[in-house]
């Protein structure tokens, strides 16, 4: 296999088929030896976590597969702590998704003068980032995705709406284990000409609370595998 990139989280090699195959690490994001999903740099390494986020990512993925959502999913490997997906080109040198539900994190650090952390958005509020590390994967509008010709503002609209979508269905299997969803972060891509959902969807990606209390990302796997 041909190594395509080296990742915080994963490692990413070409197969043979024309296909992609993503290498789940134990290394999750964070700052000052905690974790945090908001962070752009690898903060810890838990053992075993990332073979775990690899099982949570399978499950989300076939139920978005269920719900008629696409996703560059083809199949996964537990033993090997790998996932087969669909190739997909980036918006532009990368881009990330999150959809809120609470008001917290970095976005209380931004606008804590105007709101209060755990206030809730009731339509959910979506925001992207350019992964850029130097610069602290900056915030951009869908204007100015458009005018670095990096994505339309109708294409931007359309993978909002998805975004919620897909929230929805990860909030649905969290409340269902007694969790409350705060924020979620997304990466899309291209395939075929069409916009699909790339990366994972595991603890490292997501915040949620349980009466009150942030849960971390060993025991929110526990709950979503159980």
């Amino acid at each position: 296999m041909e190594k395509l990139y080296t990742g915080k989280t994963k490692d990413v090699y070409k197969l043979a088929n024309g296909h992609v195959l993503l290498k789940f690490k134990d290394d999750v994001t964070g700052k000052d030896g905690k974790f945090d999903p908001g962070e752009n740099a690898v903060g810890l390494s838990i053992d075993g976590i990332g073979r775990k986020n690899l099982e949570v990512t399978t499950m989300f993925f076939k139920l978005l597969d269920k719900a008629g959502i696409k996703t560059h999913y083809i199949s996964s490997n537990l033993e090997d702590g790998t996932m087969e997906v669909l190739h997909a080109t980036p918006f532009g040198k990368g881009l990330e998704v999150i959809c809120r539900l609470k008001a917290t994190g970095s976005f209380i650090r931004r606008y804590g003068e105007y709101i209060k952390d755990g206030t809730t958005f009731e339509k959910g509020y979506v925001e992207a980032t350019l992964k850029d590390d130097f610069r602290g994967d900056p915030l951009i509008t869908s204007e100015g995705l458009e005018a670095l010709n990096i994505m339309d503002q109708k294409m931007f609209e359309k993978m909002k709406k998805e975004t919620l979508a897909i929230t929805k269905i990860v909030a649905d299997v969290l409340k269902k284990k007694g969790l409350e969803l705060w924020d979620i972060k997304y990466e899309f891509g291209f395939n075929n000409g069409k916009v699909i959902l790339i990366d994972e969807i595991s603890s490292g990606n997501m915040r949620a609370y349980k009466d009150g209390k942030n849960v971390g990302p060993i025991e929110l796997t526990e709950y979503l595998l159980s």
